[in-house]
């Protein structure tokens, strides 16, 4: 590693104004002890329950990064494979493919190695876009499932393996790789059908804290990425939180006590600003807050991809995380400037360039356990996230049986769309007459604490995103409200577990539309798009039974020309 790499580490720094003096004497109450029985893997830090600090002891594999210096040698042999084929094509979803796409859109192309895609949506427009771009005969598939039986994931395996058998017959085990936990029903079938080649996950590390491990690091690899160095520079960043490092120099331990403090004082909207080329660096925040501390009426909420707004556009319940070069001073830096000299808490990091990626991973994963220790839940499990996919099971059981969803009744049909609700809002809304009436009532009844949740069960393209970017901008700036955009069914394993046992203070508006076109699943008796919507209306459900206020704009066929709509309704709320 060269002096300039040390020298130019991730380094965070802290504008905290009138929380410093609490940030800093949580620090000092949390004590060395604290720190040794981090690293000592004391499960009694996040939970009494004997049967649960069981499960915490084997998910905390992740503190020792450089465990991952042993899979190096397999790892950069797959790359070479990689090398004779145009694409590679992720086949995952939450843990398994949002590392992968940071590094899919951070790291410039290199001469000799393929490019990278990354394919996390069950959407049938979102496969089709997919495979419009590649050649599929010159693509190498890598399925990515911790478990090895996340129903997204094997059901885009079986479409892609049967599109590649009809191309090269018994050829086409030669273009899947898989990553899995050893024993996984993946494992097996990659067994069975005789993939090229199987990388294991380690047992011991869930899925948001997976990216310094084969899950992350291979895809990279496959790229280009100096792995060898994102390593030696991540093990860099857990001796800086290690044992025997005075506590206020611990990055670590003092971004954990901000994040956990501030959320505790009313400053839990986590707002990110962070500069190209690391934009998709904020999916994976994301995903790792909102899922580790989204528990029991607590949580962290993660705004990502929020543009800075104006003074006037914010409560005081925000932290702004600004993530860059400090050297490269934009209009939102300004605006964050500002928002800081009025009171709003800022927190600063400087990443130099994308092999410092494994600085920020350990970083944000350390500083995440230390937050959930001082909201005092376990960060490490998610029981609704498993909760929602039960209920996705159910409704395609039923669908299977007699061809038919759960009945859902339109509060409101018009212009082609249909509006759908639940008993946990306002009930003014079931006698409204217009979209405009039904939001303007969803609107006003916002409660403490309240944030708006757009979840788009859509294709995400530039246009459709433009125009989900305007929806929340005008929802912020009208009614002072952070406001996060999902897509769906990605959505489902990054920030759900927050929505349904994080703080009840989401608005949640579901986008759905229906299929212009529907692509098969081989070997099951439902297409995509009835997965897509068995999904939507899962979360629906979950959220329904978990007392949410949920709203369902159902778009019809014209989807863009609803959105449109929809944005200039809520432009005049």
């Amino acid at each position: 590693m060269s002096d300039k790499q040390v020298l130019r580490r991730v380094h965070p720094t802290y504008m905290l104004g009138v929380y410093t003096e609490s940030v800093t004497a949580h620090v000092g109450k949390l004590g060395e002890s604290f720190v040794r029985r981090l690293w000592a893997k004391d499960p009694t830090l996040w939970h009494k329950d004997p049967h649960r600090q069981q499960t915490i002891q084997h998910s905390l594999g992740w503190l020792h990064p450089s465990e991952q210096y042993r899979h190096l040698a397999r790892i950069k042999e797959a790359a070479n494979v990689a090398k004779g084929f145009k694409h590679v094509l992720l086949l995952g979803m939450g843990g398994s493919s949002l590392c992968p796409g940071i590094f899919r859109t951070t790291c410039k192309e290199i001469p000799g190695f393929p490019t990278l895609h990354v394919l996390d949506s069950t959407v049938p427009a979102a496969i089709d876009a997919i495979q419009r771009k590649i050649d599929l005969a010159e693509t190498l598939y890598i399925v990515s499932s911790r478990l090895g039986a996340t129903i997204e994931s094997l059901s885009l395996y079986r479409y892609f393996f049967e599109k590649m058998r009809t191309l090269k017959a018994d050829q086409a085990c030669d273009h899947f790789m898989a990553i899995t936990n050893p024993g996984s029903p993946l494992e097996a079938l990659a067994r069975t059908h005789h993939f090229r080649d199987i990388f294991y996950g380690e047992t011991d590390i869930g899925g948001r804290y997976s990216a310094l491990s084969n899950f992350g690091l291979l895809p990279a690899a496959m790229i280009g990425v100096d792995i060898t160095t994102m390593l030696d520079l991540a093990e860099e960043m857990r001796k800086r939180c290690d044992v025997g490092i005075p506590l206020m120099e611990n990055p670590g331990v003092v971004l954990g006590a901000a994040l956990g403090i501030l959320a505790l004082r009313g400053r839990n909207k986590l707002t990110f600003k962070i500069a190209p080329p690391f934009c998709a660096l904020g999916r994976w925040l994301e995903q790792l807050i909102a899922e580790s501390t989204g528990k029991e009426g607590k949580g962290i909420v993660p705004v990502d991809g929020e543009p800075i707004g104006a003074i006037e556009a914010y409560e005081n319940d925000r932290l702004f995380v600004c993530i860059g070069d400090p050297q490269e001073i934009t209009d939102q830096d300004r605006q964050v400037a500002a928002l800081q000299k009025v009171g709003h808490p800022g927190i600063h990091i400087q990443i130099p360039d994308a092999v410092h990626l494994g600085e920020m991973f350990f970083l944000w994963e350390f500083a995440t356990a230390v937050a959930g220790h001082i909201l005092g839940i376990n960060p490490f499990d998610q029981p609704s996230v498993e909760e929602s996919k039960r209920t996705t099971n159910a409704i395609l059981d039923q669908y299977e049986r007699f061809s038919v969803f759960p009945e859902q009744t339109p509060v409101l049909t018009v212009d082609g769309m249909c509006v759908y609700t639940n008993t946990h809002c306002p009930q003014e809304i079931f006698i409204q007459k217009t979209l405009s009436g039904i939001l303007s009532v969803y609107s006003e009844r916002n409660p403490k604490g309240a944030y708006w949740v757009w979840m788009a069960y859509l294709a995400c393209d530039a246009e459709i995103d433009a125009i989900l970017q305007k929806i929340r901008v005008s929802v912020r700036d009208r009614r002072r409200v952070a406001t996060t955009v999902g897509y769906g069914p990605g959505l489902l394993h990054s920030t759900g577990q927050l929505h349904k046992d994080g703080p009840n203070g989401g608005l949640f508006v579901q986008i759905t539309a229906s299929d212009p076109l529907d692509i098969p699943i081989p070997d099951v008796p439902y297409t995509f798009g009835i997965l897509k919507s068995s999904q939507a209306l899962g979360d629906f459900q979950s959220l329904t039974m978990r007392k949410r206020r949920v709203i369902r704009i159902d778009l019809g066929r014209d989807i863009k020309g609803g959105l449109l709509r929809l944005a200039e309704v809520v432009r005049h709320l």
